[in-house]
């Protein structure tokens, strides 16, 4: 591959690398402080210094109390705990749960499942922009509703959701509100006070940690069933013996995406990809998700009348999306657009170009020129 063609890397909503300094501070738990946390003699000590060190890193990203986070496997369980584990805990007959058809499949397949065990499910329509309307959350609320699952950014278009808003309804109403934060978490301001959740999922791998490992805050006091039940790891709310080397991956990472310096450079960049591409195509390329109210790091756009997978074959070396990562490969209009009414014509030529600290300019106008060529062919 000659110098024009190097590999590009530009779908960061997918998956991060590691940051050095993560990787720096989890190479000594490979040799070292290798004891089981939970064991209490010498070899355990360290271990368990750095799981909890771990956890008050996490847990001030989020603006929360250390023993309000629970490490899991990655953002999938943390989803799966707080959806199933609130169905579980409270136990009503037809327990009602409120959600969107754009969440990510971690949250729409626990509900479909939790629908096979008698829970009735709405599932809200968004606008074209991706966003819930909060009157939609409020005419959707029974006396049966014991939980309200909206995702806080989208992964495919970037489209923040109201959560704010959503939240003041769930209080009003006593209802725990679940915010699925995997792709804002690192890009954003995620303080849990300030959106007024209860709930709130973090995948490690979307914040320059490992995969594997992710983390669900539980606000204090709500009493969640455990997925896995053995011990009385995490404060009895997740069995396992907890891995010190993934925790220290996550907690280094949460403490350097507290600066959030770096995704005002990267905003600028998409920004700057996006008026290229409206310069060069005009019509012929539409912008997917909200204006404003969207990540500083996604630009999910459609290609107007063309196969979005056909013009990614043709970027040669360069790593995007044509949805979500959890759907790519598929000839077809992603379920996400199609909610948000997008008409096929426009919403099969999407890809997805995720943004990361990463990125370079350079990186961005050598991209914009390959799909000026491959467009206008």
């Amino acid at each position: 591959m000659n110098e024009t063609m190097r590999p590009i890397y530009l779908d960061y909503n997918a998956s991060t690398p590691i940051d050095p300094a993560v990787a720096a501070a989890m190479r000594p738990f490979l040799d070292e402080a290798f004891g089981n946390p939970s064991s209490g003699h010498w070899a355990s000590i360290p271990a368990k210094v750095a799981l909890e060190q771990a956890r008050g890193q996490v847990a001030a990203l989020l603006g929360a109390a250390p023993d309000e986070i629970v490490f899991t496997s990655g953002g999938s369980e943390a989803n799966n705990l707080a959806i199933k584990g609130t169905f579980f805990a409270l136990d009503r007959e037809g327990a009602h749960i409120v959600t969107s058809a754009v969440e990510h499949p971690a949250v729409l397949a626990p509900c479909r499942f939790l629908e096979r065990l008698g829970a009735v499910v709405t599932y809200l329509p968004v606008d074209r922009t991706g966003r819930v309307d909060p009157e939609d959350v409020r005419r959707a609320i029974t006396p049966q509703t014991v939980l309200i699952s909206i995702m806080h950014a989208n992964n495919e278009v970037g489209t923040i959701q109201p959560i704010e808003e959503i939240s003041a309804l769930a209080r009003k109403h006593g209802i725990r509100l679940h915010t699925d934060a995997a792709q804002s978490v690192g890009k954003m301001t995620t303080k849990v006070d300030a959106l007024g959740v209860d709930l709130l999922s973090i995948a490690g791998h979307k914040l320059y940690a490992p995969k594997g490992v992710g983390a669900l805050y539980v606000r204090g006091g709500l009493e969640l069933e455990p997925l896995i039940h053995g011990a009385g790891h995490e404060r009895g709310r997740r069995a396992g013996t907890e891995s010190a080397l993934l925790a220290v991956g996550l907690g280094a990472a949460c403490e350097i995406a507290a600066d959030l310096a770096p995704m005002a450079r990267i905003e600028v960049l998409r920004d700057r990809f996006w008026a290229a591409l409206q310069d060069r195509f005009g019509d012929h390329v539409a912008l997917n998700g909200h204006a404003t109210e969207r990540l500083p790091n996604t630009l999910n756009v459609s290609f107007v009348g063309r196969i979005g997978t056909d013009i990614l074959e043709q970027l040669n070396g360069v790593a995007a999306s044509t949805g979500s990562a959890c759907h790519s490969g598929r000839i077809e209009l992603s379920p996400v657009l199609a909610a948000m009414g997008v008409p096929e014509r426009i919403g099969m030529g999407a890809l997805r170009f995720s943004l990361g600290r990463g990125t370079t300019a350079d990186e961005i106008d050598q991209v914009i020129a390959r799909l000026t060529a491959i467009v206008s062919a």
